[in-house]
């Protein structure tokens, strides 16, 4: 019988709840003020009239409530109207010309331990049918995705770190991007049979981590141990499972947790879907760095704790 659980703080979470979806929530004191460019670039051509936050900001409630441009700029230009803030709002052509540019900086409180990341990669589809036109005739030649490859925290949910590339581009060629974009000290990198690679072993030992990843079915010994060097952490792992089972290396090596960051995903094709809105890569990956920041302020605002429910 599946267990069961309970969320043990339901009158805090009910109220983070309620406000993620406050406009006010998003369009704090904080960005007003800095909502329009107080000093000149000091470059060729006109300065830009609005501030990074600006933007950002029109891009997050853009993503959070699921509209289009020229809606989410009808949106706020009634919302600085129903608070009387005298500010103008950039219109959506703006706003795409200046995604591209866009440096967009992850939420992430700080945490004095080390963390246990997880690490996976979904899919974010840009073009294409309908699941029902894909299987009933198939998928056509034009139908084509982004990956979004993520680094959580297992003990929190935030995202610490996240890369975008192109649907052609392995799991495993990324690791290194998402270690480097980490500021914390990392004791466990857990990930999938996708990052069963020498140069990922490396990656994680480089950063002082300890390496959880499932070797393959009919994985050998990289390096034997009547060689001087220490111990490889894959053969570590490999000999453990030779001896107890696969079964028992996972749980106690907590690789169960891993499974974690495929909530993660879950959770940010639930609220933002699984399309994306932009058509060049550039504004593309700007546009999913800015939702993983959204997913993070959510984390941070409610977060359900549950637990088994004991008969």
């Amino acid at each position: 019988m599946k267990e069961k659980y309970q969320v043990r703080n339901w009158a805090e979470y009910n109220a983070g709840l309620k406000q993620r979806g406050s406009l006010t929530f998003w369009i704090s004191e904080e960005v007003i003020e800095s909502w329009l460019n107080q000093t000149l670039s000091g470059k060729r051509g006109a300065s830009n009239d609005y501030s990074d936050i600006a933007i950002a900001t029109f891009i997050t409630v853009k993503a959070v409530y699921q509209q289009a441009g020229r809606q989410t700029q009808g949106l706020l230009v009634s919302l600085f109207a129903l608070m009387g803030i005298d500010l103008p709002v950039p219109d959506h052509s703006t706003v795409s010309r200046r995604t591209a540019s866009l440096i967009v900086t992850l939420p992430v409180i700080p945490k004095e331990e080390a963390v246990h990341l997880v690490v996976d990669s979904t899919g974010i589809k840009v073009y294409g049918e309908g699941e029902w036109k894909t299987r009933q005739h198939g998928i056509s030649k034009r139908r084509t995705w982004r990956k979004l490859h993520l680094g959580a925290d297992e003990s929190t949910g935030e995202i610490l770190a996240a890369v975008v590339t192109t649907n052609d581009c392995h799991d495993g060629e990324v690791l290194a991007d998402i270690l480097e974009g980490i500021d914390a000290e990392i004791a466990q990198v857990s990930a999938d049979g996708a990052y069963d690679h020498r140069h990922c072993y490396d990656e994680i030992v480089q950063h002082g981590a300890k390496a959880v990843i499932p070797p393959r079915k009919d994985a050998k010994i990289w390096q034997h141990g009547n060689t001087n060097a220490p111990h490889h952490p894959r053969d570590q792992n490999l000999r453990y499972i030779r001896k107890h089972g696969r079964k028992k290396w996972k749980r106690d090596s907590g690789y169960h947790r891993r499974s974690l960051a495929e909530t993660t995903m879950f959770r940010f094709k639930k609220i933002f879907g699984a399309t994306l809105c932009s058509r060049t890569f550039d504004n593309q990956a700007v546009e999913l760095f800015i939702k993983c920041a959204a997913l993070n302020r959510m984390i941070q605002l409610a977060k359900p704790l549950s637990s088994p429910v004991t008969r």
